[in-house]
């Protein structure tokens, strides 16, 4: 996520700049042959701003669309913040007994673990997502394929080697963690080091974290209706077809540079267009770790440090700061 006051205007432009490259190119064919070779086919401007208006509604209707799923998708994070300082705040105050202090420090760490894995597999890939464009300073294009190795190094400083090895090979190693979490509650429980009014407090906390979870992944493995999507991008291109010839029909009567005005003019449109449509594409996937997604990596960092902090840990990590004004 970008977090400076705005992006730069030539850091947008250089991002969406191949549309105005092409328009132009386009543009400048389209003129050169009228000019050149009287080539005098061009199409009234009136029809295409009606199509102009209506590419620009459909457009609007699915940056609103992919909005929502961003906003959605922060929503649920901040659940996820809501609940785990709710947890360890619980744990501090409701586990009594011998060796408190280590079981304090395992529900902790486990429930960091679970922030990881989740973390790990919000990352992963999907078909439909902008796979080559990933921030490549901190999730590279392979990230799948790192997927493991990565995730295991991590683990090793919350769980158990017992507990990561039963963890091999299942299919969600977030839900199973929290399996485990809830499993051990019981122990707990069964042990006296809570009665049964506080370990039904810890067990909802479990049940609202399997719930954000799957929010979460509803999001993830249910991409933006793929039919919406495309028809905005094919009828971005559509108008885009149709402009070079509309302004040639206003320009056609102009003489000199301002007929050729009229190729720089069309490629701007062009790339207005295309720009709206790439924002709206690039924010259908809040969770894909390009520019504009949440920020899910900062913000497990920071529920880490609040619950360490609660228990008095040491060694605790440092927030995660932003790198060129991206914020993982």
């Amino acid at each position: 996520m970008y977090i400076k006051r705005n992006y730069g205007f030539w850091m947008t432009f250089n991002w969406s700049k191949k549309p105005f490259i092409l328009g132009l190119i386009y543009s400048l064919l389209i003129y050169g042959a009228s000019h050149l070779i009287d080539f005098h086919i061009y199409i009234p401007w009136q029809p295409i701003s009606i199509l102009g208006i209506a590419v620009a509604f459909y457009l609007g209707f699915k940056n609103n669309s992919s909005y929502d799923r961003t906003w959605e998708a922060r929503k649920i994070y901040g659940g996820i913040v809501n609940s785990s300082r709710s947890f360890g705040a619980a744990i501090v105050a409701f586990v009594k007994g011998a060796k408190s202090d280590e079981v304090k420090k395992e529900l902790v760490y486990r429930h960091v673990a679970w922030l990881t894995a989740l973390r790990y597999q919000l990352r992963l890939s999907r078909p439909w997502e902008h796979k080559e464009d990933r921030l490549t300073s901190k999730y590279a294009p392979t990230v799948c394929e790192a997927y493991n190795k990565s995730l295991d190094q991590e683990m090793e400083g919350f769980l158990s080697p017992e507990e990561i090895q039963g963890l091999e090979g299942k299919t969600n190693m977030a839900t199973q963690i929290m399996k485990n979490q809830s499993q051990r509650l019981q122990e707990l429980r069964d042990q006296e080091y809570f009665e049964d009014f506080r370990h039904m407090e810890l067990h909802q906390l479990i049940f609202s974290f399997y719930t954000d979870q799957g929010k979460a992944e509803r999001i993830k493995n249910f991409p933006f209706p793929r039919q919406y999507a495309s028809t905005a991008l094919w009828l971005t291109l559509l108008f885009s077809l149709f402009v070079p010839l509309g302004l040639l029909d206003i320009a056609k009567s102009a003489n000199g540079w301002i007929y050729w005005i009229c190729p720089v003019l069309s490629a701007l449109i062009i790339w207005v267009f295309f720009l709206m449509e790439k924002i709206g594409d690039y924010s259908e996937n809040p969770f894909e770790g390009t520019y504009n997604d949440v920020p899910i990596t900062s913000i497990s960092r920071g529920i880490e440090i609040d619950l360490r902090e609660m228990i008095e840990d040491k060694s605790i990590p440092a927030a995660i700061q932003d790198e060129n004004g991206f914020l993982l």
